[in-house]
């Protein structure tokens, strides 16, 4: 019964992750006026990105002059807005073999509302591409859907205030077109919110990963248009202070600096499109545009007709439940949140210990199992992706980088069968494994990622951690009660960590500790003693809801940073096991020793395969231009 209860929730938790990293279906042309096409937006598409159009060449005029002329049939009274280029932009444009003294020239239109008084709304993408690369996706997906989101709000009648329309020059350069009109256009002054529109790849869901300061009540306006959109959204708090950290840069960057609200969309799916010849029209996922386009137009025209403009207040805690529902709240409720999960973990330890003489001690070796599973994870994913290619934040060759994102899909399959492997060893008990096995494979793994990649104290730091787990005998828990509430124990002092340092990311972890600890309660109320099937369901139901959530975030936080941080898969594939642990069949503990070597040893293939066959190789026809 454990077996089937394991198997079952764990295959309907990745059907309902998969689920949920499509794509909308893209609208045809029988879409009535006030929705967005996709098929629509790629007539425009289809003309802008026929081929590469960088700053200064002969197809960025033709782009422009197209442009323009579309912005004069929609009613924007189209300007041009031309700027300086920064020195760093002017080096990269004479390296293309391009004229640097050229201006940045940015397109500029209004669609005016019923108050002009009152703070306008900036719909914002950026029209240049990169020298090789036609930029189907960056940006023309952008442009395109702006285009169509505009006929789309015109046709839902006049709004309250006026929208920008602005197709900036020079992004890809240094963002130079943005940086001139948030500095010198006479408009500026009168900007209110943004919406940018961006995309870092050729496909995959669109997702809101930045916002501005204080951004309740953006996120809260957000919430509602995202009900409205195809496909709902994909977003959560901890994507958009992740992406705070980062060096990395939009045209939203300028907006965001002197303090303005707004939303910055884009989709990194399909990565060896990104700034590649393979980026053409016929290559762009459509489903991507109408979710990117959807959400744009549904947030647009919510601020568009909004009383009142967001303005800065506090962060929001938030992210989307499997894109249907966006769940909000003070961050300071997270605390509110984690009293209840102890409250929920007390009484499942009560129940423990009354029905099986569950020891303290047997919780503590749980929470050592999980922090096992946590470092082995480390190691191991790290050594796996190295085999794959350098770090990227290493390269200094932009052939180099764009190289190991053609490798991305092998390098997150070869990280994904990692983790689960070690997911599988940790099942199966170190026992069964063999304690010198593990210590041996962490130390060979941790070697190998400090030859490949260079001397890492966190990984030699974690090996350390994970091979004294391995040989400590004392260090693994005994009962099923002590697995499951170890783990819960250690996700909950995480996520109190967490909560104290960085509150709108503590989410990760306290929702599915407080998930697990409320399936643990329900099961000690059930059956404390975990043989009836009714206890056990919990765990199943919560590994399939929980899991495929878990599985819907790990997609695209991989494709974010996990080219450089494999082992955050580790991190996430812990939760999955929290939820899990409970299920563990001991009549099968050699089998899934077995699988977790196969597992380990097919990781080392998949993540090798990536230096010789690229999954993602540029179409015949298109490399031979």
């Amino acid at each position: 019964m454990r077996l089937a209860l394991l198997l079952g929730s764990l295959a309907l938790a990745l059907f309902i992750g998969v689920i949920a990293l499509q794509t909308p279906s893209p609208r045809g042309p029988e879409t009535p006026a006030a929705a967005f096409s996709a098929t629509r937006a790629m007539t425009d598409v289809r003309v802008i990105a026929a081929r590469p159009h960088p700053l200064g060449s002969p197809e960025h005029e033709a782009v422009r002059g197209y442009l323009f002329a579309r912005m004069t049939a929609l009613g924007l009274n189209p300007s041009l807005h031309a700027g300086p280029l920064e020195d760093f932009a002017k080096t990269r444009l004479a390296k293309w073999g391009l004229d640097p003294s050229r201006p940045a020239i940015s397109l500029v239109g209004v669609l005016p509302g019923r108050d002009p008084t009152k703070p306008a709304v900036v719909l914002m993408a950026h029209y240049d591409s990169v020298a090789k690369s036609p930029g189907a996706a960056d940006d023309t997906a952008g442009v395109a859907a702006i285009l169509e989101a505009v006929r789309a709000i015109k046709a839902r009648g006049p709004a309250e205030r006026d929208l920008i329309v602005l197709l900036t020059d020079g992004e890809e350069l240094g963002l130079d077109g943005a940086r001139n009109f948030f500095t010198t256009h006479p408009l500026r002054g009168r900007a209110g919110a943004i919406v940018n529109l961006e995309a870092r790849g050729g496909g995959g869901r669109a997702m809101m990963f930045e916002t501005g300061p204080g951004n309740r009540q953006t996120i809260d306006l957000f919430t509602r248009a995202a009900a409205k959109a195809d496909g709902g959204a994909t977003s959560n708090s901890l994507a958009v202070l992740i992406y705070s950290l980062m060096p990395n840069g939009t045209d939203f960057t300028v907006p965001r600096k002197q303090g303005l609200p707004g939303i910055n969309l884009a989709f990194i799916g399909r990565p060896s499109q990104y700034h590649s010849p393979t980026s053409t029209p016929d290559a762009l996922d459509q489903g991507s545009v109408q979710h990117i386009g959807s959400q744009a137009l549904e947030a647009t025209d919510a601020l568009l007709r909004a009383p009142a403009l967001p303005k800065a207040t506090e962060s929001r805690v938030y992210a989307d439940v499997l894109d249907h529902l966006i769940l909000a709240h003070a961050p300071a409720t997270g605390w509110i949140l984690l009293a209840i999960t102890a409250a929920l973990f007390l009484f499942a330890v009560w129940g423990g210990r009354h029905a099986t003489n569950l020891a303290f001690a047997d919780i503590g070796r749980g929470l050592l199992g999980g922090l096992w599973f946590l470092t082995t994870g480390l190691v191991l994913a790290q050594a796996v992706r190295l085999l794959a290619g350098p770090i990227a934040s290493r390269v200094t060759s932009a052939d180099t980088y764009y190289v190991l994102l053609r490798r991305l899909p092998w390098i997150e399959g070869g990280a994904a069968l990692t983790v689960l492997a070690v997911a599988l060893a940790a099942l199966a008990g170190r026992d069964i494994v063999g304690r010198k096995v593990l210590a041996g494979a962490i130390i060979v793994a941790a070697v190998a990622a400090n030859l490949m990649g260079g001397f890492d104290p966190i990984v030699t730091g974690a090996s350390v951690v994970a091979v004294g787990l391995s040989l400590w005998s004392q260090a693994a828990p005994r009962s099923v009660w002590g697995g499951w509430l170890g783990l819960i124990l250690l996700i909950g002092l995480m996520g109190t960590a967490i909560q104290a340092l960085a509150p709108e990311a503590a989410f990760l972890l306290i929702w599915p500790a407080l998930t697990a600890a409320a399936a643990a309660a329900l099961s000690a109320l059930i059956g404390a003693r975990m043989v009836s099937a009714g206890s056990m369901a919990m765990a199943a139901v919560v590994t399939a809801v929980g899991g495929g959530w878990i599985v819907s975030l790990a997609h695209p936080v991989f494709l974010g940073i996990g080219m450089d941080y494999p082992a955050v898969l580790a991190f996430l594939g812990l939760l999955i096991l929290m939820f899990v642990r409970p299920l563990a069949p001991p009549q099968v503990s050699r089998a899934l020793a077995g699988c977790a070597t196969a597992c380990l040893i097919f990781a080392c293939g998949v993540s090798l395969t990536a230096r010789v066959e690229s999954p993602m190789a540029a179409p015949a026809a298109v490399a031979a231009r």
